[in-house]
């Protein structure tokens, strides 16, 4: 068999180049990956952590937790764009004790969450957690990265 393209195997008879474009431009079209905008921590301790979140979105301040993330892994905190420009992580250490935490107070619970607001924590039967503020700039995605004390604490992508 010639090495012959589809174009010149086709006889032109009008119609069909229309439909073989119309159908390439919707397999592609189709096949077409959105843009990937999500928050991720990467876990780069030797260490279990726990980790929960805060963070402002249209209806307001909002926390989640717990994400239980194994040592030197990265996990998906929240799928789509990152949803405000200052992000707040508290993660706690499983396997050696301590804490990665901050000045910023949000309410958390013991188990998994979902907490709107951050006033009155106590009063609502939450417990006021400290969380460090992570500047994402505007970027619609961002990885925050946990280190070993030694390593230097957290850092950001």
């Amino acid at each position: 068999m010639d090495d012959v393209s589809f174009f010149q195997r086709q006889r032109f008879d009008g119609w069909r180049p229309v439909a073989l474009f119309a159908c390439v431009a919707t397999v592609i079209g189709f096949s077409a990956e959105p843009a990937k905008a999500d928050l991720k921590l990467c876990n780069a301790t030797s260490s279990r952590v726990g980790v929960s979140i805060g963070y402002q979105d249209p209806t307001g301040w909002a926390t989640e937790g717990w994400w239980n993330i194994a040592a030197q892994t990265c996990e998906t905190l929240l799928k789509g764009a990152v949803p405000s420009r200052f992000v707040y992580v508290h993660a706690i250490d499983y396997d050696r004790g301590g804490e990665w935490a901050g000045k910023n107070f949000m309410c958390t619970g013991d188990q998994l969450f979902t907490i709107r607001g951050v006033e009155d924590c106590p009063k609502r039967g939450y417990k006021r957690t400290g969380f460090f503020e992570v500047d994402t700039g505007e970027a619609q995605e961002w990885t925050v990265r946990l280190t070993d004390p030694e390593g230097g604490g957290e850092k950001d992508q």
